[in-house]
């Protein structure tokens, strides 16, 4: 017999008690981060207008954005793309259901 298996206790050696003690691991790292605040926000659309425009901007004003309705709102978090969604109503309330989470390289593409 190989001496380092000998050296092993029968539980480390079975792959479902090595695969719970990674879980526990991983719970413990998620644990630490819990906590953590970030910033979620839902971006609608953007535009670019000059200070004379802003200052014309009242009550009834339509500011043109540079979507299409319909097309999906972008979630960020910490300014990072992390899915799409559309906006719903539920009771009186505005809420975003998530349609599409962007893939990581996605994500890691965005950032270059």
């Amino acid at each position: 017999m190989n001496s380092q298996a000998d050296t092993l206790e029968p539980e480390q050696a079975t792959p479902d008690n090595s695969t719970e003690l990674r879980g526990a691991k991983t719970s413990q790292n998620l644990d630490m981060v819990m906590d953590i605040p970030i910033n979620l926000s839902l971006e609608l659309g953007h535009t670019r207008m000059s200070i004379r425009e802003l200052l014309r901007l009242s009550q009834g004003s339509v500011v043109k954005l540079d979507r299409p309705g319909g097309d999906p709102l972008d979630i960020l978090v910490n300014g990072c793309l992390v899915a799409r969604g559309e906006v719903v109503v539920i009771n009186e309330r505005f809420g975003v259901r998530i349609t599409d989470i962007v893939s990581p390289e996605e994500r890691i593409r965005r950032l270059r």
